[in-house]
C-alpha cells in the first residue's frame, strides 16, 4: 500500500468544512436532548417555547404570523399547527385585523406569560448544564464563530431573534 493511499484510508472527513459541520451537528444533538428534557416538563417543544418568548418580547402588543415565523430560531414548516396547539392550551390568542383580513396577529396570553415564568428556572438550569462548563471568553468566541458561519445564509430583512 502506498503512502498516499494509506493516508487517504485514514482520512475521516472529505474536508475541514465537513468535519466542522459534523461536529456542529453532533454538538447540537447532545445539547438538544438536554433542552428537550427541560421543555417536556411543561409539555412544550423548543419551537413552542421560542414562539412564546418572541410574543412575550412584544407584549402587550401582537405580532403578525409571518413575522413571527421568520423570527423563530428554527423555521416552523407548519406554523398554523404550532399556533393551534398553543392557542388550544390558552397560551396565545390570534386575531384578524379588520383593515386587512389576510394578516393574522398573534398575542401571548396571561397564561402564556405565567408558563414562561414557571419554567424560567428550569430553562436556566438547562443552559447551565449545556454550556456552564465553558468560561465567558470561550462562550463569546463560540457565539462570534457561529454568527460568522451563519451570516451568509441569513435573511438580512427578517433577522432571527439571536441576530437582532
Amino acid at each position: 500500500m502506498s503512502k498516499s493511499s494509506s493516508a487517504k484510508s485514514k482520512q475521516r472527513f472529505d474536508s475541514l468544512q465537513q468535519e466542522a459541520y459534523l461536529n456542529l451537528w453532533q454538538t447540537y444533538d447532545r445539547l438538544k436532548s438536554l433542552e428537550d428534557d427541560a421543555f417536556k416538563q411543561a409539555g412544550l417543544s423548543a419551537q413552542q417555547y421560542n414562539t412564546l418568548r418572541l410574543l412575550r418580547s412584544v407584549h402587550p402588543d401582537s405580532m403578525p404570523t409571518l413575522v413571527l415565523g421568520g423570527r423563530l430560531i428554527s423555521r416552523a414548516p407548519d406554523m398554523t399547527r404550532l399556533l393551534d396547539r398553543l392557542e388550544k392550551r390558552g397560551l396565545l390568542a390570534r386575531e384578524r385585523r379588520p383593515e386587512n383580513r389576510r394578516v393574522v396577529e398573534v398575542r401571548i396570553t396571561a397564561e402564556g406569560i405565567k408558563l414562561l415564568d414557571d419554567i424560567h428556572d428550569s430553562v436556566q438550569e438547562c443552559h447551565q448544564l449545556q454550556l456552564g462548563h465553558m468560561n465567558k471568553k470561550a462562550l463569546s468566541q463560540l457565539v462570534e464563530l457561529l454568527k460568522q458561519a451563519r451570516q451568509p445564509h441569513e435573511n438580512a430583512v427578517n433577522l432571527s431573534f439571536v441576530d437582532e
